[in-house]
């Protein structure tokens, strides 16, 4: 087993792979990645069991064969050097050998046929959707799922697929984001629970990309193929909540502030409220936003006023500033909509401006209760 590769594109490949793997796993094999050689090309593999990707490049080679390398050593040496051919060979001693311009190293392989199979996508739908556009729902979504072990489907991004549409929805009980798409369309209606690491994965890969991504799935599995690269993953097992039914359906009063003025305001006014609730409040009156906290236990308070164009009655709410934050800093527009209803009911947070056609977002925070 013999090849010669570019070492920026390996450490490249590495660099993808390697967010797949656990920094401590209870089987050794799984600190390692998959060589499978190939004439003129090397397949490599990464596992955590959950989720495998794998990812082809060419190389210069005329064998075949496979073995498994530990991934930190492999990673942390190719990522030492400039661009260069390396050369990869086995060597005494179960070691796979590396030549470079300055040296030699060796490092012990193990058996290939240890390495997990990854699971096959069978009786797969298919679907087709831009790299770039994929990216933008997880990164619109995925800040919003929880972190509960006890309710696992709600640690995950909720994918709706119809012939009208996508939605994906991801919620921890205290906010929620729906992030809608009418120009990627399923051949079929299907839904699917994924989980936070693998997208986490594909949101870092294919941002800003052009490339079609195809999507296979099924009740168990789900399969992204792009550029040379798979990635396969278990899907959550379990019902995802009726989210529909807390998005407030009717919301008289209407909002229409300046983002960059509301977040940095939120920002500043947060400092002061309590380090256990994070609690501000949200006073409207007129064209007149006063935004305010305060922690009764070392006498500090804050107090700002925005201006703003509302319709509805006066109001007053009370919000955890942190899920107020997180959402105006995952909105790119400069104008947004905060649609109320009651104190006790949940706000409505939607970009005025900057969204491509056929693309909504709805946010939604639940509000806290306030001390008079």
């Amino acid at each position: 087993m013999n090849f010669i590769v570019s070492s920026t594109q390996l450490q490249r490949q590495l660099q993808t792979l390697s967010g797949v793997l656990n920094t401590s796993n209870t089987l050794p094999i799984l600190d390692h990645v998959l060589f499978e050689l190939a004439p003129q090309q090397l397949k490599i593999t990464a596992t955590d069991l959950e989720t495998t990707i794998s990812a082809t490049i060419q190389v210069e080679s005329t064998s075949e064969g496979k073995l498994a390398v530990p991934a930190r050593l492999l990673l942390d040496t190719v990522k030492t050097f400039p661009e260069q051919p390396l050369t990869f060979s086995l060597a005494d001693n179960n070691t796979l050998e590396i030549s470079s311009e300055q040296g030699k190293y060796a490092l012990a392989y193990a058996n290939a046929d240890e390495y997990p199979q990854a699971a096959e996508v069978v009786d797969a739908s298919s679907l087709s959707i831009q790299g770039d556009t994929l990216a933008t729902a997880i990164n619109n979504t995925i800040f919003a799922s929880g972190n509960d072990d006890l309710r696992p489907v709600m640690s995950g991004v909720f994918f709706q697929l119809s012939s009208s549409g996508m939605t994906f929805v991801a919620t921890d009980a205290h906010k929620l984001v729906k992030y809608e798409r009418t120009d990627v369309v399923a051949p079929e209606t299907a839904e699917f629970i994924m989980p936070k690491k693998p997208l986490n994965l594909l949101k870092s890969v294919l941002v800003g990309s052009e490339e079609e991504v195809t999507v296979n799935y099924n009740n168990s599995n789900v399969q992204f193929s792009f550029d040379e690269t798979v990635v396969i993953c278990r899907l959550i097992d379990g019902k995802y909540p009726n989210y529909e039914a807390v998005i407030p359906k009717e919301n008289p009063n209407v909002m229409s502030i300046n983002r960059i003025q509301l977040l940095n305001t939120v920002k500043r006014v947060s400092i002061f409220s309590n380090k256990t609730t994070h609690q501000i409040r949200l006073r409207i009156a007129g064209a007149e936003l006063h935004i305010s906290a305060e922690d009764i236990d070392y006498s500090n308070k804050a107090e700002e006023r925005l201006t703003c164009s509302f319709q509805g009655d006066d109001m007053q709410i009370g919000f955890n500033a942190r899920f107020l934050t997180e959402m105006l800093s995952n909105l790119s527009s400069d104008e947004i909509q905060l649609e109320l209803s009651l104190p006790n009911r949940a706000g409505i947070i939607t970009p005025v401006d900057g969204l491509n056609e056929g693309e909504q977002v709805t946010m939604l925070v639940m509000p806290v209760m306030l001390n008079n």
